[in-house]
């Protein structure tokens, strides 16, 4: 079953401007508007920016030779750190929907090319977070 979500309503696409507008508003209380998925979207929202620290981490250990972290858009390090949090603390989604969900989400957000490079990353992320998921 393929949902059809617009901007407004697909849960990955209001997380991640939940945490970037985070990013540049410390002070800035996130709140949650009434939506079907907003247990879900709160959780991973929240979830994200109290282990910003361990999600680095996980981006060093893994990716390491391939980027670096502070040298890439800041909206590209949240739709990563989104997917990373879900791929350690969302066990029951396989990583591929994980991976598609963001991949569709960030088709709001940047370009076809930059999506392909999304996709690259998130694919080894997955394979190195999550050894035995399918």
């Amino acid at each position: 079953m393929t949902l059809n979500y617009t901007p407004k309503n697909n849960p990955r696409v209001i997380i991640i401007q939940k945490i970037y507008g985070k990013y540049f508003n410390k002070d800035n209380v996130v709140t949650y508007p009434k939506h079907r998925f907003k247990k879900f979207i709160k959780d991973v929202v929240s979830g994200t920016i109290e282990r910003d620290e361990l999600i680095s981490s996980e981006i060093s250990n893994h990716l390491e030779s391939d980027l670096k972290l502070s040298n890439m858009d800041k909206l590209f390090q949240v739709i990563i750190k989104c997917a990373i949090f879900e791929f350690l603390y969302k066990p029951n989604t396989s990583k591929k929907i994980i991976i598609k969900e963001y991949l569709n989400a960030s088709n709001f957000f940047i370009t076809e090319a930059q999506t392909k490079y999304l996709n690259a990353l998130l694919d080894k992320i997955s394979k190195r977070i999550r050894l035995n998921d399918e």
